[in-house]
């Protein structure tokens, strides 16, 4: 079971700061029974097998006024546990911490640093935000978050969005000691061409292993998002990138998804995704096999809207690989998670 609790409270007085309350509560079972009780290497959310617990829980708080803004948010969950692992203690529990302020009164040019969540991808570690109830082998390979200074635009009509960053490196807090040479570097650019239409492109470029490699890797990520005006939504994402996989050899990855939602009512929703996720050299997801990550996926999920502060959802997830890299030696993965989301 997934719990998501979500509170904002502002006055109507027009008090700028707001605080917001976020839990994930969930319950998964993996049908390949691992051992120790957590999912595949490669799965940083909704990482426990057969137990009750926490995918985020965070409390935050959101100042804004007309040139300045600032987010302060921590956290504790198996998301932070697992996917901020190599990070350092005091980092592990910080969910968003940066500041901003308008550099032009004539546009709507931000300058912002600290830690972010993450450009890259149309999923985020907060689940009430996705349309499947875990996330997709595409996001769980791509970062989360990320630390570094932001230059942001908006056009006037709210149609154009674009924004360049100096980074820490790829998902991370503090830049590792290995990792010396200039900062990485990202770019965002979104289009919004027709109400319900949504055109992004954003990229990574810089180094994720230790400078005695000499490795630059590059990475793009793409995405159309539609939502009709009743029933029907489509995403359609594509990742691809490019590092070395030993001292002297570039190898790439890439990963295709689709995903369909459709609104049987205000209520009910549905959503299957289709994927793929093409790693053969273990850049991303590393399995000492000899065909590498090479895997499908298809999962299905229904929601229940109990109100506009209260969602039920189940999943249903297949994985398949070309070789047997899942829990106890198995080339399939099955699981089913069920889900509850709490939004105030």
């Amino acid at each position: 079971m997934v719990i998501c609790y979500r509170s904002n409270a502002q006055d109507s007085t027009g008090n700028p700061l707001t605080i917001s309350v976020y839990g994930e509560f969930y319950y998964s079972y993996d049908f390949s029974k691992p051992l120790n009780g957590e999912k595949s290497n490669f799965i940083y959310n909704h990482k426990r097998h057969n137990e009750i617990t926490a995918n985020l829980i965070y409390v935050k708080a959101n100042y804004k006024k007309q040139n300045y803004r600032a987010n302060l948010g921590a956290m504790v969950g198996t998301y932070a546990e697992y996917n901020l692992a190599s990070e350092p203690t005091w980092a592990q529990f910080i969910y968003e911490a940066n500041a901003g302020f308008k550099l032009s009164q004539k546009y709507n040019l931000w300058f912002d640093i600290g830690i972010m969540p993450s450009h890259l991808g149309f999923e985020s570690a907060v689940g009430g935000d996705c349309w499947n109830l875990t996330r997709s082998l595409l996001a769980e390979g791509s970062p989360y978050y990320e630390a570094g200074a932001k230059l942001s635009y908006t056009s006037k009509n709210e149609k154009l969005y674009a924004s360049f960053l100096l980074l820490n490196g790829w998902q991370r807090i503090r830049k590792p000691t290995a990792i010396s040479d200039l900062p990485s570097i990202g770019f965002q650019v979104q289009y919004k061409p027709k109400d319900r239409w949504i055109l992004n492109y954003g990229n990574f470029i810089g180094s994720a292993q230790p400078d005695s490699l000499n490795a630059l890797r590059h990475f793009h990520n793409v995405y159309i998002q539609y939502e009709s005006p009743k029933k029907w939504g489509l995403i359609l994402g594509f990742d691809l990138g490019i590092d070395k996989y030993n001292p002297t050899d570039y190898g790439l990855w890439y990963s295709p998804v689709v995903i369909l939602r459709y609104k049987w009512t205000s209520r009910w929703s549905a959503a299957a995704r289709l994927e793929y996720y093409f790693d053969k050299q273990g850049i991303i997801f590393p399995t000492l096999s000899p065909n590498g990550f090479q895997t499908f996926g298809a999962s299905l999920n229904q929601d229940y809207k109990i109100n506009n502060h209260i969602k039920f959802r189940l999943e249903y997830k297949y994985l398949q690989s070309k070789d047997a890299i899942f829990n106890n030696q198995n080339e399939r993965n099955h699981t089913i998670t069920s889900a509850c989301i709490f939004s105030f």
